[in-house]
Order: structure tokens, then C-alpha cells, then sequence
């Protein structure tokens, strides 16, 4: 039986042939996997069920959906995006031409996620298959069913010395083991602890790394806003996968104006969207596992609640919660919340609130719902995170023609659409120097030649 460093050896010899560089190969292997995954649409909906709880519509549109879209646009451009892209030759270095030429990495390392487990594993393989790289894949172990069927689709469509799919069921020794390795590029989705395992194991190597994280990303909502609507855009966004996307609306900062009445809008929303008792709902899903149902249970405060608070522990599902006038100081607000609790923090400044959320690690998204354009402008030009959305929450997150990544804590490097094909690549600048002129003044001797060089190169 072939050792895992032994089979990521075998992916290196097999990217020195070139034959992942020919670009109509890359082509067919990509339509390949988008027939494959059409056939096993409902497999990967059964699967998603099993780990998360997911409906087949949830799984389609934040999951399959995205990856086809992903797939697409990869097919449609790829001979666009692979052209040498000419630039312009500084003066002194004529006659000459110059141009940026790309070229994959070679064999690039996945480490994907147990949150959204398919979307978020195939999404940067797409990138790293498109832009000529081999591929080691390591989903998560808490996705097991997920994991399965990732497998038969990847062994359908390629030969491990191509794309390798790595049993996560020995869970952090088998990460602890490929971290090992060297890799060419390493694409990790998790956590900003574990980021920082990878990070420093690819510096080793100085192995160029993306990590895509998390943290707390702030809601703000205003008094000038549509509150009914932000309240629905609000409760969809919090409660896809009962909370556990990375850039869900983690904390809301309401004007207190508007409180109370926008709490009664989310408790209406949230039984609009899930009915009067949600862990009932076809549409609810539950926490990943026992570990994480205990952990975001732990933080609903009896005293602050308003809404929710029910549990099942039977299906690892929680009600969706509100709770009222939470501070920093409360556990709700030490950590990424990663489930469906919605911390209600009152503001009465904008500024303040913008001073508050930059006092905190960088994070992946922020949220601002208001009709003011200045105001709005205002929060664009103050804060940094990775992404923002203007009244409505998430959806930056699907647009394939939109860079998506975080800033600091919540992590380094951009992909999706052809930023995931640029991520994948290594831009190689190229000079190509004719041979019929040659100016004698850069040799030595210099003397005497430094007046006229700075009337050329001034």
C-alpha cells in the first residue's frame, strides 16, 4: 500500500510531464466533472442532509449551484485568461517586448471546511485545476457523507497522480501529516487557530498559502433603513446552516431608536421563514456535531434572552435566539459565534460604532443597512474587513465576478471566478530582448557616462 507522501510524489511526476498544462485538457476535465456532479446531484444532497441537516434547496443554491457557476466561468474564459498579457517596455530597455505569462504552482495542497463541505472543498479545486496545478484534497472529517461521495465524484472524473482525495477520518493526525509535506501552494478554510498551524508549516517551505477564516462580522442596522426587509435579509442570513457560515452577521449593532421594534420584526421573521416552532422545520438544519451544539449553547444567557433559546439534543439543533443589551464582556462575544444566535448590541453614534468595529480583529465581512448614501460611504471609507454587503447580507459572498477573501484575522488571499485562476498561478514577468541593438553605455568602464544616463534615466 502506497504511503500519502508516496502518492503526493507520484502528483509531482506527473506535473513535470506537462500534461496538466495543455489547456483543452483542463477544458474537457472540467465539463467531465460538471457531467459527473449532474449525475450525482442527489447523492450530494443526501449526503449534505446527513452532515448538516441541509433541505436539497439550500444545498443547491449555497452549495452545487455555486460550485456549476464556478465551473462555468472557468470554461468559458480559461483560453482568455491564460494569454500572455503584454505591457509596456521602459524606454531605456528598447528594442524589447514584454509580457506576463502564467503558469500553475504544480501540486497544490486543499484543506476544505465541515461547514459548507462540498461548495467550499470544490470551489478552489476548480481554480487549481483550471490554472494547470495537480491536487491533494483533504475535506473534512465532519462531513463524512459529504467526504464519501466528494470521493467517487473525484475518482470518476480523475486519476489520484491528478487529484488525490485523502481520507479525513484520522482528523488532525492526518492534516498533521500532509503539513509535513512540501506542497506547492497550500489553500486552507477553517478556522484562524488552525490557519496559523498551516501558515507556519508552509513558511518551512516558504510555500505561498491562502487562508480563508472567519471572525465576528458586524450587522449594522440604522434607523433610516428598511427594517422589515432588513429584518428578512437579516434572519435569511443568519440562519443558512443554522448559522454556521463563516460570513455570517455575527453580532447586530441596532439603533436604539429602532430596537425594539426591530426585535419584534426578527422574532416575526424568523417564524415566517421557519414557523412557530423551527425545530420542526424541513427547512431548520442543526449543528454539526455534539462538540459545537455544546459550545453555542453555552452562550445563551437566560437573562438577556427574548427569543428562542429551545434546543434539541437528539438532532444538535438550536432555536433560533435573540438576545438583548449584550456587552463585549459577554460570552456570546469572545469568539466567532458559528450558530443562530443573534447578540442585539444598541448604538445611538455611527461613529462610535465604526471606532468599536475597527478596535476589533479585521473581519471577513461587514453589514450595513441604511438609505443614507453618505452614511454608507462613510462605513465603506472607515472600516477594513474582506467584504461588505449594503443592505442585505451574504450574497457578496456568490457573485463569481467579485474577489472573496478576508484582511488580517480572517485570513490572506482572494479567489473566486478568475481571481481563484489568478490565485493558482504564478505571474511570470517576461522581457524578451532583441539582438540587433546594443547600447555600450551600461557596460564598464563608467567613467564619464554617469551625465548622459541621467539624462536618460531621469
Amino acid at each position: 500500500m502506497e504511503t500519502l507522501r508516496e502518492k503526493i510524489n507520484k502528483q509531482r511526476e506527473y506535473f513535470s510531464t506537462g500534461e496538466t498544462k495543455d489547456i483543452n485538457f483542463r477544458i474537457e476535465k472540467l465539463k467531465k466533472l460538471r457531467d459527473v456532479l449532474k449525475s450525482e446531484e442527489e447523492k450530494i444532497f443526501e449526503a449534505l442532509k446527513k452532515d448538516l441537516m441541509k433541505s436539497s434547496f439550500e444545498s443547491y443554491v449555497t452549495e452545487v449551484a455555486m460550485v456549476y457557476d464556478e465551473i462555468n466561468m472557468h470554461i468559458k474564459n480559461i483560453k482568455k485568461w491564460s494569454k500572455k498579457r503584454r505591457v509596456k517596455t521602459p524606454l531605456v530597455q528598447l528594442p524589447a517586448k514584454s509580457f506576463i505569462q502564467l503558469e500553475p504552482y504544480g501540486v497544490v495542497l486543499i484543506i476544505g471546511p465541515f461547514n459548507y463541505p462540498f461548495m467550499l472543498t470544490m470551489d478552489p479545486l476548480i481554480g487549481a485545476i483550471a490554472a494547470g496545478n495537480t491536487a491533494v484534497i483533504k475535506p473534512s472529517e465532519s462531513a463524512p457523507e459529504t467526504s464519501k461521495i466528494l470521493k467517487e465524484i473525484l475518482e470518476k472524473v480523475f486519476d489520484e497522480k491528478y487529484v488525490l482525495h485523502v481520507n479525513p477520518e484520522r482528523g488532525k493526525e492526518v492534516v498533521e501529516e500532509l503539513l509535513k509535506e512540501k506542497f506547492d501552494y497550500i489553500f486552507f478554510t477553517g478556522s484562524a487557530t488552525v490557519g496559523k498551524i498551516v501558515m507556519k508549516a508552509a513558511s518551512q517551505y516558504l510555500t505561498p498559502v491562502t487562508l480563508e477564516l472567519g471572525g465576528k462580522s458586524p450587522c449594522i442596522i440604522d434607523k433610516d433603513c428598511k427594517l422589515e426587509l432588513a429584518a428578512r435579509r437579516i434572519v435569511w442570513g443568519k440562519l443558512l446552516n443554522s448559522g454556521q457560515t463563516c460570513v455570517a452577521p455575527d453580532y447586530l449593532y441596532v439603533h436604539k431608536d429602532i430596537e425594539e421594534e426591530f426585535i419584534k420584526k426578527l422574532e416575526e421573521e424568523i417564524k415566517n421563514q421557519f414557523g412557530d416552532n423551527p425545530l420542526e422545520s424541513e427547512d431548520y438544519s442543526k449543528m454539526v456535531n455534539e462538540r459545537e451544539f455544546n459550545r453555542v449553547l453555552s452562550y445563551i444567557d437566560k437573562e438577556k434572552l427574548v427569543f428562542g433559546g429551545n434546543y434539541n439534543i437528539k438532532t444538535f439543533q438550536i432555536e433560533p435566539t435573540i438576545l438583548k443589551n449584550v456587552t463585549w464582556n459577554d460570552p456570546v462575544m469572545e469568539r466567532e459565534i458559528f450558530g443562530p444566535i443573534f447578540p442585539i448590541l444598541p448604538f445611538e453614534n455611527l461613529d462610535e460604532v465604526i471606532r468599536l468595529v475597527n478596535s476589533k480583529d479585521k473581519p471577513l465581512a461587514i453589514y450595513y443597512f441604511s438609505e443614507d448614501k453618505n452614511k454608507i460611504e462613510k462605513v465603506l471609507n472607515s472600516t477594513s474587513s474582506g467584504g461588505v454587503t449594503i443592505n442585505d447580507t451574504l450574497v457578496h459572498v456568490s457573485s463569481s465576478y467579485l474577489p472573496f477573501g478576508g484582511v488580517g484575522n480572517s485570513g490572506m488571499g482572494e479567489y473566486h471566478g478568475k481571481y481563484s485562476f489568478d490565485l493558482f498561478s504564478n505571474k511570470k514577468g517576461v522581457m524578451n530582448r532583441k539582438t540587433f541593438l546594443d547600447l555600450k553605455i551600461r557596460y564598464a568602464p563608467f567613467q564619464n557616462k554617469l551625465t548622459i544616463v541621467k539624462k536618460i534615466m531621469k
